[in-house]
């Protein structure tokens, strides 16, 4: 019902930003909340930042906070991801995920669908 890729990751320097987006096709993304979750080699996927369907409300986990900005155009069906001051311990790779409900949510198993991936990875 819902397909997402990802894009946008690469390499940068430690103190450096990035921009990842989530674009999405299928029925209804304006309804659906969105997520960002990343997984690094040999750790859990966890939750970085969530969006309601309409915008207007935002969560992050603690190790982002204030660095990172998850923002939805709905006319373009695009999640973002700002990503500034990052750390070598943000690489990882990054995946966009929706629900079919349209408020926010931090844990992975309320997430419906998911993007295959981009990878982000900061040198020191």
């Amino acid at each position: 019902q819902v397909q997402l890729v990802e894009s946008g990751g690469g390499l940068v320097q430690a103190g450096g930003s990035l921009r990842l987006s989530c674009a999405a096709s299928g029925r209804a993304f304006s309804s659906s909340g969105m997520g960002w979750f990343r997984q690094a080699p040999g750790k859990e996927r966890e939750f970085v930042a969530a969006i309601s369907w309409s915008g207007d409300t935002t969560y992050y986990s603690d190790s982002v906070k204030g660095r990172f900005t998850i923002s939805r155009d709905n006319a373009r069906n695009t999640v973002y991801l700002q990503m500034s001051s990052l750390k070598p311990e943000d690489t990882a790779l990054y995946y966009c995920a929706a629900r079919v409900a349209g408020w926010l949510a931090a844990t992975k198993t309320d997430y419906a669908y998911w993007g295959q991936g981009t990878q982000v990875t900061v040198s020191s």
